[in-house]
């Protein structure tokens, strides 16, 4: 049996081995979480991004609020670029904003969505666009200016995408638009996704379409070309000042557990030191465990004292006693267990006891009448003490519905 036993073992040793190679090896899930975090290197960072603009523009990385750091520097100028998938401003941070843009420097802002404030302060509205049914969707975006490239470059990663429907078009230029495949019931109709607007003396430029600087879109196939002519409208002598707050992942990690579950080596290393616990615990620990003694309880003696005491009374002749302290006891019990006084025994005592004791009205008269009679009487008989228990217990025993 005990041979049997650790062939169990061995196997299951060996089942956990192989289900554990075989996760090592499975190849990495892709994460597809749209971070656009400036050091972040999955698909929909921006690690890309930022370093491109770094050979091309000169950058300053901004990693606390816009109020803060406008506050802070009140004299800057050039472009504050946002990108991330939603950029919720303050009331007084986009005022600081709006203020800053207007002194003739430029807000960019790629978001797939914007706040009413700052859609009422440009009179622009904006909705959503849905793929026309396709199993695969496909949307098509280019570039409105001939200079830049006038080829669409299509994204096949969104099931709808926003655009604006109403904009002023006295104060608005269109820089790129967004349409998506037509069939050939219908005609292609093409949507503004990405504007600039003068705002006094500066400019404001909106793209509804803030994946365009991810590192996934840059890097596949010609897309780069797309964003590079979005960022051709910036000043490439002037300061451009990365948002590193308005993010959606996280820009840097406090827990020390993300450098182990971070590495794919170190993980696994984790993860084998913590089943190397775990069976140690089980196996070694229930080997080296001390038996627990069973503790015999004390026995309660009350009742074989009280018997003791009373076959003490009964063999030396004491039944007169015997009987006194019976009666007293059962008294004393109709007035605990029932709540009823034993002062007066008359009548209405024994209709209203045979009520609440469950024993009918002959049996309490008859009880009642051997107690009246024996606690007048004098040289009580074993056959009458025994016939008074017989009747005390077959009362309480109808209370306790036996």
């Amino acid at each position: 049996m005990l041979k049997k036993g650790w062939i169990y073992i061995a196997i299951g040793v060996l089942a956990i081995a192989g289900i554990l190679l075989l996760e090592y090896n499975k190849p990495k899930q892709v994460n597809w979480f749209p971070s656009f975090v400036s050091h972040h290197k999955i698909p929909y960072g921006t690690y890309v991004l930022n370093d491109l603009m770094e050979k091309k523009f000169p950058v300053q990385q901004v990693h606390v609020p816009p109020f803060e750091f406008l506050i802070r520097n009140d004299s800057i100028k050039g472009t504050y670029f946002f990108v991330n998938e939603t950029v919720n401003f303050e009331e007084a941070e986009l005022n600081a904003l709006l203020d800053w843009a207007d002194r003739g420097n430029t807000l960019f802002i790629a978001s797939d969505s914007f706040e009413e404030r700052l859609m009422d302060t440009l009179h622009l509205e904006q909705t959503n666009l849905y793929n026309n049914g396709q199993l695969k969707p496909a949307f098509f975006y280019e570039l409105v200016n001939a200079n830049l490239g006038k080829k669409a470059i299509s994204f096949e990663k969104d099931y709808y995408t926003s655009y604006f429907d109403k904009l002023d078009t006295l104060q608005t230029i269109v820089l790129g638009q967004v349409y998506e495949q037509a069939d050939s019931t219908r005609a292609i109709s093409k949507n503004v996704n990405v504007i600039q607007q003068t705002f006094g003396q500066g400019k404001i430029i909106l793209s509804s379409f803030p994946k365009a600087f991810t590192n996934y879109f840059i890097l596949k196939d010609d897309n780069r070309e797309y964003t590079a002519g979005l960022l051709s409208y910036l000043d490439v002598n002037g300061q451009v000042y990365m948002d590193n707050f308005h993010k959606s992942g996280k820009s840097f990690y406090t827990s020390p557990m993300y450098l182990f579950l971070n590495t794919k080596e170190l993980k696994w290393a984790y993860y084998l030191a913590l089943i190397g616990a775990l069976i140690y615990v089980i196996f070694e620990g229930k080997r080296k465990q001390r038996a627990i003694p069973v503790v015999t309880p004390l026995k309660n003696q009350t009742l074989a004292f009280t018997r003791t005491i009373a076959d003490m009374y009964y063999e030396n002749g004491e039944q007169d006693l015997i009987t006194k302290h019976k009666i007293a006891y059962f008294l004393e019990y109709i007035r605990t267990r029932l709540h009823m006084p034993t002062t007066e025994r008359n009548d209405e005592f024994l209709r209203t006891l045979a009520l609440r004791s469950n024993n009918s009205i002959e049996d309490i008269r008859e009880l009642f009448g051997l107690i009246d009679k024996l606690e007048t009487k004098n040289g009580i008989t074993n056959t009458e003490l025994e016939n008074l228990n017989h009747k005390i217990e077959a009362f309480k025993a109808k209370i306790d519905g036996k």
